[in-house]
């Protein structure tokens, strides 16, 4: 994974995907070792949840008259992924400067700043993309999906996962102790988001001084958008409204994470 010494700055998305090349050298190698967190953990609270836990909850109007299995798959998914990006870009990146420091290796090279950024995004977004196939292939047979909508699914969990990942890319770039804060958003933002962003029942049972919480949550947005696509019951207008808050969030974590990144590794 090496550029030719030309003395000039590759191209943009060649300097990307030598980064992805990279990782893909890593993960052919190491695959076994994230199959867990890459497919099985969503399956595993789907057949916790869904079945287990679901074959107590009745259809009505709180899962759209749906058995509980078919309403927490979709949440589920989206919500493996929005864990995904925040895993993938706390630590792993704040590695890349200050324990492996990889990222000052390749900086080094002619690929820059941005291109570092814009291979760890690529390769991110893949890995959403295969987790988010694989827990979707698993839960057919489970009955877990209603129509073919589960395939626009997976592209709402990868948007949810990327509005997730490129706010904490630039964090971990800001961060420059052991990484204290990312065990404390774990525990105080991911897993609280998770249990109340509607992924196992409406935000509606939570009180509403509470509720602007799940409001702003990219979880919820998520969950929302990936309802709309395979379940109905959100208009399009609508849909489109969670798209794009999920959209908006990518792009400001992204022009900060380019940002930060640049500041780290060229200053």
């Amino acid at each position: 994974m090496t550029a030719s010494a030309t003395g000039r700055v590759v191209g943009r998305w060649h300097g990307a995907w030598l980064r992805v090349e990279g990782h893909w050298t890593w993960y052919r190698r190491y695959w076994l070792a994230t199959l867990y967190s890459t497919g099985l953990q969503p399956v595993l609270f789907l057949a916790a949840m869904g079945l287990g836990f679901g074959s107590q909850v009745q259809a009505g109007p709180a899962t759209g008259g749906l058995p509980y299995l078919q309403y927490v798959a979709p949440a589920l998914l989206v919500a493996g992924s929005a864990q995904m990006g925040v895993a993938d870009s706390s630590y792993p990146v704040l590695s890349g400067f200050k324990w492996q420091k990889d990222y000052l290796a390749v900086t080094a090279t002619p690929v820059s700043p941005g291109q570092v950024l814009g291979g760890h995004l690529i390769w991110t977004t893949l890995k959403l993309s295969l987790a988010g196939s694989i827990y979707a292939l698993i839960a057919v047979f489970f009955g877990a999906w209603v129509n073919f909508g589960a395939l626009a699914v997976i592209l709402a969990g990868t948007l949810t996962g990327l509005a997730c990942t490129t706010p904490m890319a630039a964090l971990a770039a800001k961060t420059f102790d052991e990484g204290t804060r990312f065990g404390l958003i774990f525990r105080f933002v991911v897993i609280p988001m998770t249990l109340f962003s509607g992924t196992f029942f409406p935000i509606t049972q939570i009180p509403l001084y509470l509720r602007w919480l799940a409001w702003i949550s990219p979880l919820w947005h998520g969950t929302q958008l990936s309802r709309a696509v395979t379940l109905g019951g959100v208009g399009v207008w609508p849909a489109l409204g969670h798209a794009a808050y999920l959209t908006a969030l990518v792009a400001v974590g992204w022009a900060l994470a380019h940002r930060y990144f640049g500041q780290r590794l060229v200053n």
